[in-house]
């Protein structure tokens, strides 16, 4: 397999983004909706919120994941992060999502001044626990029918990761 690289995300990648978004597993398990509009994706990459950082992971050029890290805004939280995460049904499990998640804990780590990130993952994703769990992240509790999916309520875990000074 060619190297995956991480870099920004860009205003140019608002069609490729829709697209991984499109995606029923990826979406699925996501709370993304289905048919997202690249409007949204647009917008979201040129009027970003403060404290966002979309990054992009690429093979061969393509973009085949996506991260996106959110440094709360609040003054007494702004040690703490979250993120959501897609990747591309033919590229899963291929180390994507490793590298993607590598480099926001750097981001956090060494230039954010983050301690805390949390997440919130539903309970029957084993892969995406797993994934979060070899990162450090703990679970730290469970939310009952936290989300419609599918047409069906389900149960989420959060999930958090604390660093050490």
């Amino acid at each position: 397999m060619s190297e995956i690289v991480i870099r920004h995300a860009e205003a140019a990648d608002a069609e490729a983004l829709q697209h991984l978004y499109a995606q029923v597993p990826v979406y699925s398990d996501t709370l993304q909706l289905p048919y997202p509009p690249a409007t949204l994706w647009e917008d979201r990459l040129t009027n970003a919120a403060p404290g966002r950082f979309a990054l992009v992971a690429c093979i061969d050029g393509k973009l085949v994941g996506n991260l996106t890290l959110m440094v709360e805004q609040a003054w007494r939280r702004r040690h703490v992060a979250t993120f959501g995460i897609g990747v591309d049904t033919a590229f899963q499990r291929r180390g994507v999502g490793s590298k993607l998640i590598a480099a926001a804990l750097e981001l956090c780590d060494k230039w954010l001044y983050v301690k805390r990130v949390e997440l919130t993952v539903y309970a029957d994703n084993e892969a995406a626990i797993s994934l979060y769990k070899k990162f450090g992240f703990t679970i730290e509790g469970r939310s009952p029918c936290y989300a419609l999916r599918d047409g069906e309520f389900v149960d989420t875990l959060h999930m958090g990761r604390i660093r050490a000074v």
